[in-house]
């Protein structure tokens, strides 16, 4: 591993002088200037950015925390999130939960002692006391609450919107798939989809889950029509669930979309891919990542008058797993 020694070294300067030209302190001429930024190109040396926040009593670097890397959903947050920081000149430090709570704190733990600047979150244990002690800027991100400030998408006008499409298109027998109780934006969607469902004539039945994973959305779309087989609509939890609904479907020789029609929730790229492809409720993942990342760079510069809780717009795509009017 190149060190700031074997800069110096080649570049012929004092190890004082790499740092005045790597940290942009001080005075250092530009013949001198020049045979360091040689010497670091030469080398391929890639200074050390905690080592340097530390030394310049400045931090670049961001934590994001998420709750699951294998639900396409949340990648897409999160390259938002990393392409408004690199425009910004900050870099991120990446944690996965998996919804655990100790490796939630573990990797709190993890960015405070790498001394961030700041968290962005998507994550869904904020009453543990490490949010309160740590003491750093914090923004939510696919989640509300009163505490602090967040970027998320209208969850209730999605769930409305994806009830109301079902029942203009003549669904008449609902099953709404209630994602998991513990996050807020999942109970969003659930109660706006309620809202639409009671004042219409139809007759709508709700499954309740406790995940969005991969390994689970068989199971649920099993259960569904196990409990449920004359359901002539579905209004899924996530994109996930609704493929798994498809496929399941399939196996039982309905057709989709005159027997069976299916609304998913998120957009992801897999939703285009499916067959048929899914309907679903978009929520903009990739703005939501660059929001927060822009709302957290303005706290830590403690610009005034800024917006501190953004809700996004949702939308309806239609694909295949809907009728066409």
């Amino acid at each position: 591993m190149v060190t700031i020694k074997d800069v110096a070294r080649e570049a012929g300067v004092s190890v004082a002088t790499v740092s005045r030209v790597l940290n942009d302190t001080g005075y250092v001429g530009a013949d001198t200037r020049k045979k360091v930024m040689d010497a670091i190109a030469e080398l391929n040396y890639s200074p050390n950015e905690v080592a340097r926040s530390l030394y310049k009593r400045e931090s670049r670097l961001i934590g994001l925390l998420l709750p699951d890397i294998t639900n396409p959903f949340f990648p897409q947050l999160a390259r938002g999130v990393e392409d408004e920081l690199s425009r910004s000149g900050f870099r991120l430090l990446l944690g996965n939960s998996d919804e655990n709570v100790q490796k939630e704190l573990d990797y709190i733990q993890t960015f405070v002692q790498n001394n961030v600047v700041g968290i962005i979150s998507a994550t869904n244990h904020l009453d543990y006391q490490i949010y309160n002690e740590m003491k750093l800027p914090l923004v939510l991100l696919d989640r509300t609450s009163e505490d602090y400030p967040a970027v998320y998408a209208d969850g209730r006008e999605g769930g409305r919107l994806a009830a109301k499409t079902l029942i203009d298109k003549g669904a008449k027998r609902i099953t709404l798939v209630k994602g998991p109780a513990h996050i807020k934006p999942a109970q969003d969607r659930y109660k706006g989809a309620i809202e639409e469902l009671s004042q219409a004539d139809v007759d709508f039945s709700v499954l309740s889950t406790t995940s969005y994973s991969f390994e689970e959305a068989q199971g649920w779309a099993e259960e569904l029509f196990g409990n449920f087989p004359d359901t002539d609509g579905v209004i899924a939890s996530n994109d996930i669930v609704g493929i798994a609904i498809i496929h399941e479907a399939l196996k039982l020789g309905k057709r989709i979309p005159e027997d069976l029609q299916i609304i998913g929730y998120d957009d992801i790229p897999q939703s285009k891919l499916s067959y048929p492809t899914l309907s679903t409720i978009r929520q903009p993942a990739y703005e939501m990542g660059r929001e927060a990342a822009r709302l957290l760079i303005n706290i830590i510069k403690k610009e005034k008058g800024i917006d501190q809780t953004i809700e996004m717009p949702v939308e309806l795509i239609e694909r295949n797993t809907t009728r066409k009017e």
